[in-house]
C-alpha cells in the first residue's frame, strides 16, 4: 500500500533512530539484562507513547498504520525496547485514557506519554491467561472505594512501573482499576527469567487488600472485558508489526553474511541452496508486510478488524519465526554464536508467538469470525 507523507516521515524517523542507537548496540545492551531507561525515555521524546492519543492530551493523534511503522522499526533495532515501548503506548496507558478522568489524565497519562512515568497492565494470573473468565483477583466494595486482592503474573515492565491497570472481579463481572505502584499493599513478586527480551523486565505482582477510590475505576463495573475488546485488535496488529521488524533484522544479517562469507572460492550467496533460502525469507517478509499494513489500514478505516488483526498477528509471528530460523541456517555455526545477532533474534522472536494471544487461540478467533462457532 502507498504510504502518506506523514506515515513515510514516521517510518524514516524511527528507522533513523533504530540505525543510529539500536542496531549496533543491541547485543551489548541485551547482555546487561537491564531495563534501558534512557533509551525508553528517548522513544517517548520521539512521540511513540502518545501516537494513539489526541493532541489535547499531549499525543499526536496518529493512525494505526503510523504506529505499526514505528513499532516495526523499533523491533528491527531491538525487540526488548520495542516490546516495553509497545506496552507503554497501548495496554499500559489505554485504560487510563479511557477512564476519561481529567485528574488521571494530568497525573498519569500526560507524564506517561512523555516517558516520565511507566504504566503496564495486570491481567494474567497463575490460572488465568487466555481464559479471562478464570481471573480470580477480587475488587470488593469498601466504603467509597474498593479493596483489591489477588496475584498477577507475567507482568511486562512491572519492576519499573509507576502504575498498573488491574483486571479484577466486582461481583461476577470483570472491571478495571488504575493502581499506583506505591500504594500500600502492592508488592512485587519474583522476577521471571526469560529466554528472550532480557531487558524487558517481567515479574509477579501481588495486591494485598490494596485500597483504591472509586475514581480509580475505569468506566463502570463490568466494563473491563469491553475495554479490552476495544484495544485488542490494535494490540494484535502492532504485535504483528513487531514480528515483522524482527524478521527484517534477521534477513538483513543473513543477506550481509551471505555476501561476505566465502567457501570454495566464492561468497556463499552464490550457491543455489543459499539463494533459495534467501528468496523464501524475502517472500515471507513481503507477505507479512502486506498483511500488517492491510490490518492496520482496516482499523483506521473503521472496518471490522478483529479477524484481520488475529490473522495479522498469527501470520506475521509464525513467518518471523521461520525467517529467523532460516537466517540462522544461512549463518550455520555463527547462527548459534553470540558473535552475531541471530542468536538473540531467535530467542526474542518467540515472544511474538505468545504476546497478544497464542497462534492456536488466534486461529480459533479467526474461525469464530468465519462463523465456525
Amino acid at each position: 500500500m502507498h504510504l502518506t507523507d506523514v506515515q513515510a516521515a514516521v517510518q524514516r524517523t524511527f528507522a533513523s533512530f533504530a540505525d543510529r542507537e539500536l542496531v549496533a548496540a543491541a547485543d551489548e545492551l541485551d547482555s546487561r539484562g537491564e531495563f534501558p531507561r534512557e533509551l525508553f525515555r528517548r522513544v517517548g521524546e520521539l512521540g511513540f507513547f502518545g501516537m494513539r492519543y489526541p493532541e489535547s492530551l499531549g499525543g499526536s493523534g496518529a493512525d494505526t498504520v503510523s504506529l505499526c511503522l514505528a513499532a516495526e522499526e523499533l523491533a528491527r533495532g531491538w525487540l526488548s525496547l520495542a516490546a516495553s515501548s509497545m506496552m507503554q503506548a497501548l495496554m499500559g496507558t489505554y485504560f487510563v485514557y479511557r477512564s476519561g478522568s481529567p485528574e488521571l489524565h494530568e497525573r498519569l497519562l500526560r507524564p506517561a506519554i512523555r516517558g516520565e512515568k511507566i504504566g503496564t497492565i495486570c491481567m494474567t494470573e497463575p490460572d488465568a491467561g487466555s481464559d479471562l473468565k478464570a481471573i480470580s483477583t477480587r475488587a470488593e466494595k469498601d466504603g467509597d472505594g474498593y479493596r483489591i486482592t489477588g496475584k498477577k503474573t507475567w507482568i511486562t515492565n512491572a519492576p519499573v512501573a509507576d502504575f498498573f491497570t488491574v483486571f479484577a472481579r466486582t461481583q461476577s463481572e470483570l472491571s478495571t482499576f488504575v493502581v499506583e505502584a506505591q500504594s500500600e499493599g502492592v508488592k512485587l513478586g519474583r522476577p521471571i527469567g526469560k529466554m528472550g527480551l532480557r531487558c524487558s523486565p517481567t515479574s509477579e505482582v501481588f495486591f494485598e487488600g490494596v485500597r483504591v477510590p472509586t475514581s480509580m475505576r475505569v468506566g463502570e463495573e463490568g466494563q473491563g472485558a469491553d475495554f479490552l475488546t476495544e484495544i485488542l485488535p490494535q494490540i494484535r496488529t502492532a504485535t504483528g508489526a513487531l514480528a515483522l521488524g524482527v524478521a527484517r533484522a534477521a534477513f538483513e544479517v543473513a543477506v550481509r553474511y551471505a555476501g561476505e562469507r566465502r567457501q570454495f572460492g566464492k561468497p556463499i550467496g552464490e550457491f543455489q541452496a543459499i539463494k533459495l533460502r534467501l528468496a523464501d525469507m524475502a517472500t515471507e517478509i513481503f507477505a507479512s508486510t502486506q498483511v500488517v499494513r492491510r490490518a492496520a489500514a482496516m482499523a483506521d478505516e473503521g472496518a471490522r478488524s478483529a479477524g484481520a488483526a488475529a490473522m495479522c498477528k498469527s501470520f506475521a509471528s509464525e513467518s518471523a519465526a521461520r525467517v529467523c530460523d532460516g537466517a540462522a541456517r544461512v549463518l550455520a555455526s555463527y547462527g548459534y554464536s553470540t558473535d552475531y545477532p541471530i542468536e538473540r533474534l531467535l530467542r526474542d522472536v518467540r515472544f511474538t508467538l505468545i504476546g497478544g494471544g497464542t497462534p492456536e487461540m488466534l486461529k480459533l478467533a479467526i474461525a469464530k469470525e468465519l462463523g465456525c462457532g
